[in-house]
């Protein structure tokens, strides 16, 4: 049995992330808690190397112990990412209707993103077909960490080691620009951008769970249909709206005296 479940690893997997996987599959509604002779039985394992990876889970927040002798549950750090998980998908169920709202009353793209592995992912696009010239955004870009929307993620999500990383991989003069460009953003929580050689410009502003940042909304229009310089109301009724949101995600807006 330990040879067919090392034979499913493909050659560019990382063993001991890959076993830890299995270990963490084990745990479902059904079967909220698990031992380790149970778990190095089902994953044909044995016991001392079994326990050693347990150990090393609950030392790292994924796995507690329970009242049981030898039995195991899901940590804090698996309850915190599953949550987050959740909220995920519950802003995609909430928004769409505030999105097509905003969408009508502003006349131009709205988009709202989530955070992929290195940037915004556009996640759902509310268009509005009245225009004569219409920005078309697809869903499941990946947009650049100049981008407006990315902008919002960079200045909220709490793993600033990990953004770090990221602003890294710029050269010093766009890492200069970017960072004046955040602090905008933290004083008014609202980010723009204009690709000069397209025409094209975006509003964005962040939407809030209880866990922070976990959504972006945008308005994507040209320099005629959404001049930056000259879109207070625009502006206005993006935050009003990303309010609302996060007012149903539960979450608290961290510039709330914002007025555009």
């Amino acid at each position: 049995m330990t040879r067919e479940i090392e034979g499913s690893v493909s050659s560019g997997d990382i063993q001991a992330v890959s076993r830890v996987g299995q270990i963490l599959g084990l745990f479902s509604v059904e079967n909220p808690t698990t031992t380790v002779a149970e778990a190095a039985e089902q994953l044909g394992l044995n016991r001392s190397t079994t326990h050693r990876y347990f150990t090393s889970l609950v030392t790292a927040g994924l796995l507690e112990r329970t009242t049981e002798p030898s039995s195991f549950e899901p940590g804090g750090l698996l309850l915190q990412l599953g949550a987050a998980a959740l909220a995920r998908r519950r802003v995609l169920d909430i928004a769409p209707p505030f999105l097509r709202k905003l969408c009508q009353s502003t006349h131009l793209t709205t988009v709202i993103s989530l955070w992929g592995s290195s940037g915004p992912v556009v996640s759902r696009t509310e268009e509005d077909n009245t225009r004569s010239v219409l920005v078309t955004v697809r869903v499941g870009t990946q947009l650049g960490l100049r981008s407006a929307q990315a902008k919002i993620f960079l200045t909220h999500l709490p793993d600033q080691l990990r953004v770090e990383r990221l602003l890294g991989t710029l050269s010093s003069a766009e890492r200069e620009e970017l960072d004046t460009d955040l602090e905008e953003v933290r004083r008014t929580g609202v980010a723009s951008d204009h690709l000069a050689d397209s025409g094209i410009t975006a509003l964005a502003t962040g939407v809030f769970d209880e866990y922070g940042v976990c959504a972006t909304i945008a308005l994507v229009g040209t320099v005629r249909t959404l001049p930056l310089d000259e879109a207070t109301a625009i502006r206005e009724e993006l935050i009003r709206t990303a309010g609302q949101i996060t007012e149903r995600m539960g979450g608290t807006d961290p510039v709330p005296a914002r007025t555009g």
